[in-house]
């Protein structure tokens, strides 16, 4: 039943209005919908996802959200000079180089929001 319809990303954040400053100022999304206890953001063409505050922002140590992109280094250079700072890992199975990990025909960089979401850009080919 659920197959039908989409779906939506919640995050959570401890200060809406830097959430805001963030989702809007750095990585340039305008908002859909707002109220005192929530953002809206519409991306890509049908999906969409929520901020809203709670004292349990940034407690999750996954990925959140992320986004499917055409040109991975592109975007990555593109939020760089944004000012987004691309998170390091070296895992078992999961190294990242300059900020980017390579699986397979797969790569992906995580981020962090203001409060500590992680998220995610990656190139499927």
């Amino acid at each position: 039943m659920l197959a039908q319809f989409p779906v939506h990303t919640t995050l959570p954040t401890k200060d809406l209005d830097r959430a805001r400053q963030f989702y809007e100022g750095v990585l340039g999304l305008i908002p859909s919908y707002t109220s005192a206890v929530n953002v809206v953001y519409k991306v890509g063409e049908c999906t969409s996802f929520e901020v809203y505050p709670t004292s349990a922002a940034g407690t999750a140590q996954n990925t959140m959200m992320g986004w499917s992109v055409r040109d991975l280094d592109g975007v990555v250079a593109d939020l760089r000079r944004r000012g987004v700072v691309f998170e390091e890992y070296d895992f078992p199975g999961l190294k990242t180089v300059n900020g980017i990990a390579q699986m397979g025909t797969d790569r992906a960089a995580w981020f962090k929001d203001p409060d500590g979401n992680i998220l995610a850009v990656a190139e499927h080919r």
